[in-house]
């Protein structure tokens, strides 16, 4: 490992991490599927209390796939909410899933992300179709899930739980997310954070190990 990081935690966003995702291609997706009236309400979606809700696992997924129809308006079978939801959903490239292996040889590696249990559990068939695996146990030592927590980034609280469940302190830890907002979230406690801007940021900062 060219870049051998003083620290005992890796820990690691999904999407746009570990995950290939597209917001813009879901959403046009669903723009699709909804008269053009509705389309400023598709642009808002994520930012609408019932996903919010649904991504701290205050409301279950039938309360969810429920409140999506009602917002757009849609008679959408519960298959066809689920397709839509997880449009975003990209690739797992088995590189990835190598470097964290990897990785797991010299550091406990980790999982923090905002997510919700239609998600994962698309990303766990993903996982089984394309790697052999039925979750991701297998490759990290702790996995934080937002839905599971009740608790979602960027707030300083689910960055202070992990590190308590982790059982050490902020500069032992290095997070790696894709959003800005996240990455400030945890460096506001003290987390050695690093912004994911691409694909390659990852092997460029470990030294394509």
């Amino acid at each position: 490992m060219k870049n051998a990081p003083d620290a005992d935690f890796l820990i690691f966003d999904l999407g746009n991490v570990i995950i290939d995702i597209d917001y813009h291609h879901s959403l046009g997706l669903i723009k699709n599927h909804v008269p053009e009236s509705f389309h400023a309400k598709v642009d808002g979606f994520y930012l609408t209390d019932f996903h919010k809700a649904y991504e701290k696992g205050k409301i279950d997924s039938p309360t969810f796939r429920n409140a999506v129809r009602e917002y757009f308006e849609q008679n959408w079978e519960d298959q066809k909410v689920d397709e839509l939801w997880n449009s975003l959903l990209g690739k797992i490239p088995g590189e990835r899933l190598e470097l964290v292996s990897k990785l797991r040889q010299n550091y406990k590696i980790g999982v923090l992300s905002n997510t919700n249990e239609i998600h994962i559990d698309a990303v766990y068939e993903m996982l089984r179709k394309d790697h052999g695996l039925n979750s991701f146990d297998p490759l990290f030592d702790r996995i934080f899930y937002s839905h599971e927590m009740g608790l979602a980034k960027p707030s300083k609280e689910i960055y202070e739980r992990m590190l308590v469940e982790l059982g050490t302190t902020a500069e032992r830890v290095i997070f790696f997310d894709d959003l800005e907002a996240n990455v400030k979230g945890a460096a506001s406690i003290g987390v050695r954070a690093i912004h994911v801007t691409g694909p390659n940021v990852l092997f460029d900062f470990f030294g394509h190990v």
